[in-house]
């Protein structure tokens, strides 16, 4: 959840960057340095960034209204911020296209932004009625697309893998049965479908909260994109520069976890019990900074309640060569 401090067309709440203080702490911006902010929102990291040091940063988005909105930004920092459209998980190739070949600091803020989900008009919300949509670039097929035309079973799939949805199958058969009655378009059609199935949790979570969580990242293969992404900046980044990565849930975590464990000297011996001549292990590509995530701070999570699930790793690079090339990489 990228969150921005930033207004929504449909909502007066201030969005407000989730551990702002810390992600600029790990980057340690430098005069003269480069940085991309992987992830832009409303410009929150990259602001602090920008005003923190004299430095340049690249920013990416693969949502058109982001960039519209940071063409603002652009002018208050002539020459230091540039804006990309395309996806972090392209952005070794979208700044070699530019010239860039290495950079000082990544941040990635993984997820929906806040922005995105105040809007019902971009269809993110089982709060707000809008348009069943969910896609960032506003491309490509969208949840209504999903719902209304994928079999049972592989609707099932993607509700329980990207959803950790304990009652996929009946969430899916109940999809598959509303849709013949009448089409899903809205999503709060969607919403009450998948409450008539499934029970409110004793944490308070809305039933829906899952499912919707589920297509959105199966519509903009955001779980695949953070793979991409990370490989992007092993390669991108030069000897002794940060990455901060900021997810929302334990999917984005693990895969974050598991890519700088197995990058990092924490899984340079796969087994304790294996002679250190028998291992092949290549050089570690990065330093953990800590093995333990940040998590927002008590006082941060009473300004910003979005920010109750966040945590961030960071890393830094070694000199080591990149162990795998990203450039055509996607699926």
């Amino acid at each position: 959840m990228n969150s921005t401090a930033a207004t929504s067309p449909s909502s007066d709440t201030p969005h407000i960057p989730v551990l702002l203080t810390e992600v600029v702490a790990a980057l340690k911006p430098r005069d003269g340095g480069t940085y991309v902010d992987g992830t832009f929102g409303a410009g929150g990291y990259t602001t602090a960034l920008l005003e923190a040091a004299q430095c340049n940063v690249w920013a990416i988005d693969r949502d058109p209204d982001a960039l519209a909105r940071g063409s603002a930004l652009v002018s208050r920092f002539p020459g230091r911020l540039h804006l990309i459209a395309g996806r972090f998980g392209d952005m070794a190739e979208l700044l070699g296209e530019r010239g860039v070949r290495n950079v000082d600091g990544i941040a990635l803020d993984i997820g929906v932004s806040s922005m995105q989900i105040d809007d019902r008009a971009r269809g993110f919300s089982f709060l707000r009625d809008g348009p069943l949509d969910m896609r960032m670039e506003r491309a490509g097929r969208s949840a209504a697309d999903i719902v209304n035309t994928l079999p049972e079973k592989d609707l099932a799939e993607i509700i329980l893998t990207f959803g950790e949805e304990k009652h996929a199958r009946r969430v899916a058969k109940a999809i598959v049965a509303a849709r013949q009655e009448r089409p899903f378009s809205r999503t709060l059609h969607l919403a009450d479908v998948i409450r008539s199935e499934v029970r409110r949790a004793h944490d308070g979570i809305d039933p829906a909260t899952r499912t919707f969580q589920a297509l959105r990242i199966y519509v903009n293969d955001e779980l695949a994109e953070l793979d991409r992404g990370l490989r992007s900046a092993e390669f991108l980044l030069r000897p002794g520069g940060r990455l901060a990565v900021v997810s929302f849930h334990s999917l984005e975590d693990r895969i974050v976890k598991t890519f700088l464990r197995t990058r990092s000297a924490e899984a340079a011996r796969p087994s304790r019990h294996m002679p250190a001549s028998a291992i092949k292990a290549s050089s570690p590509t990065f330093k953990l900074i800590s093995k333990r995530p940040v998590l927002p701070t008590d006082d941060e999570i009473n300004r910003n309640p979005r920010s109750r699930s966040a945590r961030m790793r960071v890393a830094e690079r070694t000199d080591a060569t990149a162990l795998a090339a990203v450039a055509g990489s996607r699926a």
